[in-house]
């Protein structure tokens, strides 16, 4: 039990920036481009440190489809900023992103087998929840170009599916 809570404590300081969002000034849309994409890049750094660490298929193929969907958002988010000629701008919102993604990177690195495979489910899990609840309640309502609340619309139905499928697993991994 613990453990559970020390995990879900880490989870929810990590990812606090994102809940912070909505209590600080609006971002733009040049920040919440680069928040965007910022998650979707650290999710597949997360993805392909799964690949190379786990041996359970179920959590390979969930690893492999984060890399590939995450990708696939981040190319879309790059097309859209190059035609609306936008420079996504860095933020502390990104930056803390980052610092905690590598950390935990690194707390995930030190672990094998099925505590492995156990803490990057909770992660993902957590991680999910909290980048879909920023995307619904702040990224998406603060964002002013059609085009680009649009795709965050369509990330959001993406990354609910995510964080559905590592609910699946997550709970297949208790029993």
């Amino acid at each position: 039990m613990f453990r559970k809570s020390a995990f879900l404590f880490a989870a929810i300081l990590a990812f606090a920036p994102l809940t912070a969002l909505a209590q600080d000034a609006k971002p733009s849309d040049a920040q919440i481009a680069h928040i965007a994409y910022t998650a979707g890049a650290l999710d597949i750094a997360a993805g392909k440190q799964a690949i190379t660490k786990t041996s359970n298929p179920k959590v390979k193929s969930f690893a492999e489809e984060m890399v590939r969907d995450h990708q696939a958002v981040n190319d879309k988010a790059l097309a859209l900023v190059k035609k609306l000629n936008v420079t996504p701008a860095d933020n502390p919102t990104s930056q803390a992103l980052t610092k905690g993604a590598e950390a935990k990177r690194a707390e995930l690195d030190k672990l094998a087998g099925a505590a492995f495979d156990r803490a990057y489910i909770e992660n993902e899990v957590a991680y999910h929840k909290t980048v879909n609840s920023a995307l619904r309640d702040t990224l998406i309502p603060d964002s002013q170009n059609a085009e680009l609340k649009a795709l965050l619309q369509q990330g959001l139905t993406l990354f609910t599916a995510h964080q559905m499928h590592a609910e699946e697993i997550a709970k297949a991994m208790a029993k």
